[in-house]
């Protein structure tokens, strides 16, 4: 399995890119940066888009998606909360085509919405999914992907503190987790559903105690602003715990 980081922050500039990870070229988990990191023949190859919520930066590239990939329909899948919040806010008709039926300007549906039931396994483009509920308003769920060949990654999508109930549902062998905040900003991480190393650190404790092992750990969603504190504060919660984690930036790939 390999996993690109098209966007691994949670703010966009000249060097930083919005939320957005492919997996072997061709299903995407979240996207806010998936046309703009791809070539036209790249985003073709895409077979399925996971979004793991409705907020901006994880669903803002899914209309420049179906724009550029008008030949064939491609699925959208996500909880009916954020496939509703995706409906009436981006693809509406107003701001943006709908692009889910032929009476767009298209004159065929690119996208097709599907809704994604927590703990129910699919097989999606090959992988068994599983979306899991997570600690993240607008009904944030993480992702759980198996690969054919037995490889599985855990994808947190946006999340807070109180993962216990997570860790009992998984065992990845791969965990990207959002780590947005510096501690100096922990009362903020807490109150908008994200962590910051400290937490990540009561988090893999907690998934060490309920596993008994700690997966490949890869942090993501930083705040370009306070990026070197939080790596900081991520190496030093990597000594305490005896493992590594790995922080991406654009483009990088990673191979399970």
């Amino acid at each position: 399995m390999i996993v690109k980081f098209l966007g691994a922050h949670n703010a966009e500039s000249r060097n930083t890119r919005l939320v957005s990870l492919l997996i072997d070229g061709v299903l995407a988990l979240d996207a806010g940066s998936l046309a703009s990191e791809l070539t036209f023949a790249e985003q073709n190859k895409i077979k399925a888009i996971l979004l793991s919520h409705g907020h901006y930066d994880h669903i803002r590239a899914v209309p420049a998606f179906a724009f550029n990939n008008s030949d064939h329909t491609t699925r959208v899948l996500g909880t009916p909360r954020t496939l509703e919040i995706l409906s009436s806010h981006l693809i509406d008709g107003v701001v943006y085509p709908q692009f889910t039926s032929k009476d767009s300007f298209l004159e065929r549906a690119t996208i097709k919405l599907v809704s994604l039931e927590p703990f129910k396994q699919l097989d999606i483009a090959g992988y068994r999914v599983v979306a899991v509920p997570v600690q993240h308003p607008l009904d944030g769920v993480g992702f759980e992907l198996t690969s054919a060949d037995g490889k599985t990654l855990f994808y947190t999508g946006d999340t807070g503190a109180g993962l216990s109930s997570v860790w009992d549902k998984i065992s990845p062998q791969l965990l990207i987790i959002d780590v947005t905040w510096p501690n100096s900003l922990a009362a903020s991480a807490k109150d908008a559903g994200h962590l910051c190393p400290q937490m990540l650190r009561e988090e893999l404790t907690e998934f060490r105690r309920a596993k008994g092992y700690l997966p490949r750990v890869v942090a993501i969603h930083m705040s370009p602003r306070h990026e070197p504190e939080v790596e900081r504060e991520v190496r030093q919660v990597a000594s305490v715990l005896g493992i590594s984690i790995h922080i991406p930036h654009e483009g990088e790939e990673l191979v399970l």
